[in-house]
C-alpha cells in the first residue's frame, strides 16, 4: 500500500483552476497532489534578434520556486544573484516540451513567454509545470485565435509529464517527495496526447534497472500521461474553447 493509498498506476488527484489570474494572456494553477504550480502564458509582439525577420514565432520559459514552497525556507534566486543549475535545466525542459507541439511557423512574429511558479512542492513539479502549461498556453493561443492572429494551425498535439519510479521493487506511477526521496529509480517521462515521447529522464538511484521494467516503467507513464490529456481538454473546454481549432487551424 503506498503512504496516500493509491493503486501503483493511479495518478494523484490533479485538477486545472483555469484564468486563476486575470493579467497573463492564459493563467492555470495545475494541482497535482499537495504539488501546486502557477503557469502563465504572456504575449511580447516581438521576437529574439537572431529570428527577426523569419516570420516565425517564438516560445520560452521561465521557472522558479516560492521561497517557502517546502517545509524548510530557500533563498529567491534573485537574491543570490544567479539561477541554479537545476532551474535553468527545469526552464529549459518546458520550454522544449511545448515548442516540441506548437506550430512556431504559423505564430507570427511574436515570443509567448511561458512562466511557472511552485507555489507548494510535494514531489514532481517539472511534470506539474509543463503539464499546467499546456493548459495555460492553449488558453493563451485560444484568445489570440478569437482576434484571428493566426493563419493556420497553432498546435499539432497536447503535451504532459508525468513522474514515475521503482520503490521498494515495485514500479509506481506519480511519486510524491515521500516515495521520490528513497525510490530506487527515478524517471520523468514528457509525451504528447498521441504517445509520442518528447523527453525521457531516467536516473537509477543507487541501483540499476533493466529492460523489462524501463518498458513497464514507460508503459505506466503513458497511460498516466493520456489520463492526464483527457483532463487538460476537460479544462480548455470547459472554459469555452475548442482544441481541434488550434490544431486545424480552421475557422
Amino acid at each position: 500500500m503506498r503512504s496516500d493509498g493509491r493503486q501503483v498506476d493511479e495518478l494523484r488527484p490533479l485538477t486545472f483552476d483555469v484564468d486563476f489570474t486575470e493579467q497573463p494572456l492564459g493563467s492555470v494553477l495545475c494541482s497535482m497532489g499537495r504539488t501546486r504550480v502557477l503557469c502563465t502564458v504572456s504575449e511580447e509582439r516581438s521576437v529574439p534578434r537572431w529570428m527577426q525577420g523569419s516570420g516565425k514565432g517564438w516560445l520560452t520559459a521561465e521557472y522558479s520556486m516560492l521561497p517557502a514552497a517546502t517545509d524548510t525556507r530557500n533563498d529567491r534566486e534573485s537574491s543570490r544573484g544567479k539561477v541554479s543549475g537545476r532551474t535553468m535545466e527545469i526552464q529549459r525542459l518546458i520550454g522544449r516540451s511545448l515548442r516540441a507541439v506548437t506550430r512556431l511557423e504559423n505564430l507570427g512574429e511574436r515570443t509567448l513567454w511561458v512562466d511557472c511558479d511552485v507555489l507548494q512542492a510535494d514531489g514532481g513539479t517539472r511534470t506539474a509545470s509543463i503539464t499546467g502549461a499546456f493548459v495555460a498556453l492553449a488558453l493563451g493561443l485560444a484568445r489570440l485565435d478569437r482576434e484571428k492572429a493566426f493563419d493556420g494551425p497553432v498546435l499539432r498535439d497536447q503535451v504532459a509529464a508525468i513522474s514515475v519510479g521503482i520503490v521498494g521493487g515495485e514500479p509506481m506511477l506519480d511519486l510524491p517527495y515521500v516515495e521520490d526521496s528513497k525510490a530506487d529509480v527515478d524517471m520523468n517521462v514528457v509525451a504528447t496526447g498521441a504517445g509520442s515521447f518528447v523527453e525521457v529522464q531516467g536516473t537509477g538511484e543507487e541501483a540499476t534497472f533493466d529492460r523489462k521494467e524501463l518498458d513497464r516503467l514507460l508503459d505506466l507513464a503513458i497511460g498516466g500521461i493520456q489520463t492526464i490529456a483527457q483532463k487538460q481538454r476537460e479544462a480548455v473546454e470547459g472554459a469555452g474553447y475548442r482544441l481541434e481549432r488550434l490544431f486545424e487551424g480552421k475557422r
